[in-house]
């Protein structure tokens, strides 16, 4: 057989897939608000003080939401990591 260097490897796309499914059933389990922050700051690409305005906190509050998110998910991933 030859090998076609323009498809992908297919160990890697299932790599990636799984890769996917475990990064989207952690963020299915963080909390509605920090799941709310994180999709205003990385898919909405609003600021700290936008999000704020929005949910009506102050800007700091929302870095600590954002903060406990983002070590709510690395807990979550590394548990999943260390499982798989």
């Amino acid at each position: 057989t030859i090998e076609d260097l323009n498809s992908p490897d297919p160990h890697h796309m299932a790599e990636l897939s799984e890769r996917q499914r475990t990064i989207l059933s952690a963020i299915r389990l963080v909390p509605d608000q920090e799941k709310m922050v994180l999709t205003l700051y990385y898919y909405e690409e609003l600021t700290f003080k936008e999000i704020g305005l929005i949910m009506k906190v102050s800007e700091s509050r929302i870095s600590q939401i954002h903060t406990k998110a983002l070590s709510r998910l690395r807990s979550r991933l590394k548990m999943s990591l260390d499982l798989g």
